[in-house]
């Protein structure tokens, strides 16, 4: 079945809004998803530039940086390239650090305010199935939003209850060029064998269900999780009210540390959750305390003892310190009515 000529795909409204008038960044890889995503952007009159990662990995990856760059230049748009060949075990989180790495980049040098991804109904499925088996709550196994704030940009996914298939057809109606990477076809990679295993089957017998699910389950997200209460927040330091849920303050970590781009593993929240105190990946503080919940970049610092006793005075977490001593934030923490009062 192919789709009329005249007729194309809805993307979220909510995201076209967020998108328009805005300078976007659209993470690009020549394959299925972000080909459609690409074209859809335009027939929405949506101005964005692309960003591609070559990780020298397929024979095609030089080809489909290649189509990238002249499909951007025939569109009068920017395409920011990094060329990493990788190689090496868990590639697919090595590879997930140095792209988002690399959109980072972007955005601080260039003011993008928002950074599109293709993600779509097959990916939230795969997702949620993956964390199912792992053993979550609702608020983890819709893990996905069409629109998630992060530290100094907005993670908009337009295509997010759409189908894969459809895209597909989208794309063959419209005679669009495309890409498709073999390795995804190989089940010895964990997203690739519930892709293949379970989620293709329930997204070929019920995807409009499936959507609509998700969908109810995003909103209940609201409830189950609600925003955390600041009661400072300087740079990339931020604290907040602990909650009476244990469960409720891991997910606030979770969701704080992801804004700053650094994902938790299920390991380290229950590190977190035993010890109320902990580096993670050697690059964040977390402590929990009795009242509050402290969150900062680890750093090391020689201090001065009046500064340290100062901290020891308002009961700032010993960790936090050398943040605070960095950064020269201390002042404007104490002056907060949290501290003041």
């Amino acid at each position: 079945m192919k789709l009329p000529q005249n007729k194309t795909i809805s993307l979220e409204e909510g995201a076209l809004e967020a998108l328009e008038g805005r300078k976007n960044l659209l993470a690009f890889s020549a394959g299925v998803d972000s080909t459609a995503l690409y074209h859809l952007l335009k027939e929405e009159g949506i101005d964005f530039d692309i960003a591609l990662v070559n990780y020298k990995t397929r024979i095609q990856s030089d080809e489909e940086m290649h189509y990238a760059r002249k499909l951007a230049d025939q569109d009068g748009k920017t395409a920011h390239i990094l060329e990493y060949p990788l190689k090496g075990s868990d590639f697919e989180s090595q590879a997930r650090k140095v792209r988002y790495d690399f959109f980072g980049s972007l955005i601080g040098e260039y003011g993008y305010e928002n950074l599109i991804t293709a993600h779509q109904l097959d990916d939230l499925l795969e997702w949620g199935l993956m964390q199912l088996c792992k053993g979550c709550g609702v608020a983890e196994f819709a893990g996905m939003e069409p629109l998630q704030k992060r530290e100094n940009y907005t993670l908009v996914r337009p295509l997010l209850f759409i189908p894969k298939a459809e895209l597909e057809k989208y794309l063959k109606a419209k005679d669009i060029r495309y890409f498709v990477d073999e390795s995804n076809l190989q089940t010895h990679h964990t997203r690739n064998l519930f892709r293949h295993e379970a989620a293709a089957f329930l997204m070929k017998s019920c995807p409009n269900g499936i959507a609509r699910s998700f969908r109810y389950m995003i909103e209940d997200k609201k409830t189950l999780l609600p925003n955390p209460k600041i009661i400072f927040h300087n740079g990339d330091l931020v604290c907040f009210d602990r909650p009476e849920s244990e469960t409720t303050a891991i997910r606030q970590i979770d969701k704080l540390l992801k804004e700053r781009g650094y994902l938790l593993s299920g390991a380290q929240k229950r590190e977190i959750s035993r010890q109320k105190s902990a580096v993670v990946g050697g690059k964040w503080v977390v402590v929990i305390e009795e009242k509050d919940i402290w969150i900062c970049p680890y750093v090391q610092a020689t201090m001065p003892k009046e500064f340290k006793e100062r901290c020891r005075k308002a009961k700032i977490p010993k960790t936090v310190r050398p943040y605070l001593f960095k950064t020269d934030s201390l002042e404007r923490l104490l002056s907060t009515p949290f501290f003041s009062s």
